[in-house]
């Protein structure tokens, strides 16, 4: 094979395959709410309206958030959505002031009900009743969206728990409304005590926890971590947790990190070769084909992907804030494997590869070289990058030498130790007698 088709095969244009690139469409919204359900749903329709910069699609996605709060009893943030949605979705999606005051007047009511039967069992000190009394003072406050009040009374339930499985109950109530709160090291916290009673965890349950915990490590940007949890996650999963994720989701979160984060070797053993993993793969195709563009060094194409999806990516409640910083960290990671192989590289045909100038590929292959991230230098020049890799015979040699004269002191040292002793030489001390 010639260089310059070395090159080519290490990401350049591969113009003989016809696969198709994922067309940058607009999200489909309902499809994409459809995913979902409970108070994630609207949240992450709610994330859409003010984060997409597209009049449609804002409009959409907050039309469907009205539709969904007024099947619950979340009036605040009815209130909220109807402020955001400023008259422009018709009479029909305005302010339902008759609806709020039922709702309020019925949860006032509730709540009283509530109060007096957690009144009567403690006076009983029936401890079961009285766990069953916290929790449904959960649900209500969650449901009405006070978040930190239902966090406050699943966690009263903790004292009055008497079995395993009520201690899993609690940890997943109060793992859902942390990560509603973006309170992640309380979710990590209740993962861990969660797991440490496996005798009541149940395949499904395991796997919600492993999602749970990926989440919190991908939030604290522990993207190692946050992969590996993903890639645990069992086929059990399902649908079964779409108050909080999709298992598309769990493709795409686990996909990216692993991209980030992980080398060449755990790519292939952890990503692709996972038959666990591959099965949530299968369900975005897009995430799928630029793993293996990537471990197969067809940048070009994976690039092509990455594009394509950012715009989409950004819309995720949980995963737009890390996008640029995993986008950079693949991208990188693509850079230090294109230039591996070779002794030298035409920027040229490098800037081709990745999309970019030669000028601003030359900016980004020297940071990677001043972290000492690629042995190389650049010669500006002749546009070419000269790997600097280590001269392994004279390492070899300066090894041996270095023995030799290590060797040599000791057999001196063994002889003149020899010598003292065949002589009976011995160091005394002057005495005064």
């Amino acid at each position: 094979m010639e260089a310059d088709d070395e090159i080519y095969a290490n990401g350049g244009d591969d113009t003989g395959r016809t696969r198709p690139i994922v067309s940058g469409e607009q999200l489909d919204i309902e499809a994409y709410a459809g995913l979902y359900s409970g108070r994630t749903k609207i949240t992450r329709l709610i994330f859409i309206a003010v984060h997409c910069g597209n009049p449609s699609m804002e409009k959409e996605a907050l039309r469907m958030a009205y539709d969904e709060i007024k099947k619950g009893e979340n009036t605040q943030l009815f209130r909220e959505v109807v402020q955001k949605i400023d008259d422009r979705l018709g009479p029909n999606y305005g302010m339902d002031n008759a609806w709020c005051e039922t709702v309020d007047r019925r949860a006032e009511q509730r709540k009283e009900k509530l109060e007096n039967e957690l009144n009567a069992y403690r006076t009983n000190l029936i401890k079961e009743s009285i766990r069953m009394g916290y929790n449904d003072f959960g649900d209500f406050y969650y449901a009405h969206g006070a978040l930190g009040d239902a966090f406050k009374s699943y966690i009263r339930t903790r004292d009055y728990c008497t079995t395993s499985k009520h201690i899993i109950h609690m940890c997943m109530s109060a793992i859902l409304v942390s990560i509603e709160m973006g309170q992640f090291s309380h979710v990590s916290s209740y993962v861990s005590k969660a797991e440490q009673t496996p005798e009541a965890l149940d395949p499904t349950t395991i796997a919600k926890l492993k999602c749970a915990s990926g989440l919190a490590h991908l939030d604290m940007t522990k993207y190692k971590l946050a992969a590996r949890k993903f890639l645990e996650v069992g086929p059990e999963l399902g649908n079964s947790y779409n108050e909080v994720i999709a298992p598309q989701d769990v493709a795409t979160y686990g996909g990216l990190c692993a991209l980030a984060s992980f080398d060449r070797t755990e790519l292939k053993s952890k990503v692709i070769d996972n038959l666990n993993f591959r099965n949530f793969l299968e369900l975005v195709p897009e995430v799928r084909e630029l793993i293996n563009d990537f471990y197969s060094s067809r940048y070009a194409s994976c690039l092509d992907y990455l594009t394509n999806l950012k715009t989409n990516l950004l819309l995720d409640v949980h995963l737009h804030d890390h996008v640029e910083k995993l986008y950079d960290q693949i991208r990188n990671k693509a850079l230090i494997q294109y230039t591996h192989p070779f002794v030298s590289v035409d920027l040229n045909m490098m800037a081709n590869a990745f999309k970019t100038t030669v000028a601003g590929l030359e900016k980004e292959l020297a940071t990677l070289i001043t972290d000492n991230q690629i042995q190389a230098r650049i010669d500006s020049h002749n546009k070419i990058l000269y790997a600097r890799h280590a001269d392994q015979r004279n390492a070899t040699f300066q090894r041996v030498l270095q023995t030799g004269s290590e060797f040599d002191r000791d057999v001196r040292a063994m002889l003149l130790r020899a010598n003292l002793v065949k002589h009976e030489h011995s160091a005394r001390t002057n005495r005064k007698l």
